[in-house]
């Protein structure tokens, strides 16, 4: 195997720390005059430009797909997605909404309420958008009895086949967008939050006022643009991989291995 040696640790400082692509924010008592002294004082000595490997742009695998990898434990993983929204896509926020909708983490979702509280299928499932420089996905994960990971699978299918063909109604629209605009403060209510908020708006390269501006984006999506929105995200079906015992060696004992004699 290759070793990394100081050297090679030395070179992907010069290479990637570099002062032209730091992101800082800052919240808390502190003045500007001050600040850019410690700032200085902390970054100063890093090179003034990186000089990053070229990265392509990535567009995920076309669904529908599925993949069972056999691993004998307990309890069987569905991992699910495929492509998603990049961050400036103009219809951005309407996948947003309409991901929250389907599987965004609260026991209110689609998928929440089909997989677990209508058939006990897993304690937990959730999905959600990722975005990155060069890509964008969406993925779902959930964990299920190994006998039952067929169910699991077809009911999560269902469910987004249902929300890609007809779209969310208006009442969950409503109730999303009230839920996501509501909880933006409770996601801001300490400075450890808002400074990683604001650091997270410089990456997405949003503009200063974004903060300010970001409940009426969220207000401004319509019915017509969460069922389109829905439509592209998943409308092909999904990429599926489950992990974990097949069902008929779910429904076998485990095998027990005997002591070593003495």
């Amino acid at each position: 195997m290759p070793k990394i040696n100081v050297a090679d640790m030395k070179d992907y400082v010069r290479r990637v720390l570099a002062r032209d692509t730091l992101k800082i924010a800052v919240v808390g008592d502190v003045d500007p005059a001050t600040l850019g002294q410690l700032l200085d004082k902390t970054f100063g000595g890093l090179p003034a430009k990186a000089s990053l490997t070229p990265v392509p742009d990535i567009q995920a695998a076309k669904p529908p797909q599925r993949a069972f990898i056999p691993l004998d434990v307990p309890q069987t993983v569905v991992t699910f997605g495929g492509p998603g929204f990049r961050r400036h896509d103009p219809n951005f926020m309407a996948a947003y909404v309409v991901n929250h909708i389907l599987g965004g983490g609260t026991l209110s979702s689609r998928l929440y309420h089909e997989v677990r509280e209508k058939r006990g299928l897993a304690y937990s499932v959730y999905e959600t958008l990722l975005w990155m420089d060069h890509s964008a996905v969406f993925v779902g994960n959930t964990g299920t009895r190994a006998d039952r990971a067929g169910e699991t699978v077809d009911a999560i299918t269902k469910e987004i086949r249902r929300i890609a063909e007809e779209g969310p109604t208006q009442q969950e629209l409503d109730e999303a967008k009230s839920y996501l605009k509501g909880s933006q403060m409770l996601a801001l209510d300490t400075s450890s939050k808002l400074a990683s908020a604001l650091l997270q708006y410089q990456i997405d390269k949003l503009p200063i006022d974004y903060i300010e501006k970001r409940n009426a984006i969220v207000d401004a999506v319509t019915l017509d643009d969460a069922r389109k929105a829905a439509q592209r995200l998943w409308g092909q079906g999904l990429l599926t991989v489950i992990v974990g015992r097949a069902p008929q060696a779910a429904a076998q004992p485990a095998a027990v291995t005997p002591p070593a004699a003495n």
